[in-house]
């Protein structure tokens, strides 16, 4: 995000179209995870539809790198 000049939520409770955070954008946090990780992330997980603040992507990321 900051790479698109908008500032990073200071809360994990920030609503993420209130801060302007795309499909896109959740596309290309993915891209780098699975490259941090080596391995590709499954997104046909019910609980993507779900995620709703920053928060929500955390847990989601957690949840994908632990199973």
């Amino acid at each position: 995000m900051t790479a698109q000049g908008r500032s990073l939520p200071a809360e994990d409770t920030a609503d993420l179209r209130e801060i302007g955070f795309r499909s896109l954008d959740f596309s290309e946090l993915a891209l780098r995870v699975e490259d941090e990780l080596g391995d590709e992330l499954n997104f046909d997980a019910p609980g993507l539809r779900r995620i709703a603040t920053v928060g929500d992507v955390l847990d989601f990321i957690e949840q994908l790198q632990s199973a």
